[in-house]
């Protein structure tokens, strides 16, 4: 009897903290990318980034998030700018800073048929403020992060506009520390996370070998224009060498696997992609 108390209590604990297991979530066989509205990012000025405006096509920046399915799990890329829990219960769009978003992250999840804790790894880019919004909501994943993004974020100064509440659950999440080379997220060469250190120290970039769509790179924050791809312009704070270093670096990566480079803040070619629950394979 006692035991059962004791079985009981810890059940109510788990529903309680949010601690519960993934559901029984049934994987396709193939590879899928989920490409996921998470707002928008107004810029008025691009000089931080060492454009006039009239050298850019768009000014404004998108912020996907990326729900990547394989046959082993699902691994979320990047968690937008506008945290869910500043949207208001009459459906209006969230704004945070600079970023505005319209539909809260775990809405259009819900609709691919997934909830956080199906999530089995979270990955993030870097630890800027536009891509760590939803991170909490992932507590119940596996962390992929580099030693010093994740201590970036657990340090006494955080970035700039970003506060604890975005990730502060995932200091005692499950953490695999990311080597300096590439990681194999699935050992089968399809989901691959590539060091381009620069825009932060630990910054990453994802590969994906799709079947049918073919081989493509989620950039990060390595570009957010597509006009820095030939003119060399890099971002205000970066450390230049390393940039310029990883973007080469990831140059020479595309032109021999073939595969495509995504802006993950180009607007316009952010607009064209098909979003979730469409999906790409």
């Amino acid at each position: 009897m006692k035991l059962r108390k004791m079985i009981l209590v810890a059940l109510l604990v788990t529903l309680a903290t949010g601690t519960l297991c993934a559901r029984n979530v049934r994987h396709p066989r193939q590879l899928r990318l989920y490409v996921i509205d998470c707002g928008r990012l107004k810029v008025e000025d691009p000089s931080r980034f060492n454009f006039k405006k009239e050298e850019l096509k768009v000014l404004d920046l998108s912020v996907g998030c990326y729900l990547i399915v394989h046959p082993k799990g699902a691994m979320i890329w990047d968690t937008g700018v506008v945290p869910d829990q500043s949207f208001k219960a009459d459906g209006s769009p969230a704004t945070k800073e600079y970023a505005t978003a319209t539909v809260p992250l775990k809405t259009q999840l819900a609709k691919i048929g997934y909830e956080p804790v199906d999530v089995k790894y979270l990955a993030l880019s870097h630890f800027h403020w536009d891509h760590v919004g939803n991170a909490s909501e992932f507590a119940t994943s596996t962390w992929l992060v580099t030693k010093v993004e994740h201590d970036a974020l657990f340090s006494s100064s955080l970035p700039p506009r970003t506060d604890a509440s975005m990730f502060a659950p995932l200091k005692d999440t499950r953490t695999v520390m990311l080597p300096e080379a590439d990681y194999d997220v699935f050992g089968d060469g399809s989901v691959v996370i590539k060091p381009t250190p620069g825009h932060t120290p630990g910054h990453r970039v994802l590969f994906l070998k799709l079947a049918k769509t073919g081989p493509i790179v989620l950039s990060g924050d390595l570009y957010h224009y597509p006009e820095e791809v030939n003119s060399n312009r890099i971002m205000q704070g970066d450390v230049v060498e390393q940039t310029a270093a990883s973007r080469a670096s990831l140059q020479a990566f595309l032109k021999q696997s073939g595969a495509k480079l995504w802006i993950q803040h180009d607007l316009n070619g952010f607009s064209k992609l098909k979003k979730a629950p469409e999906f790409y394979q």
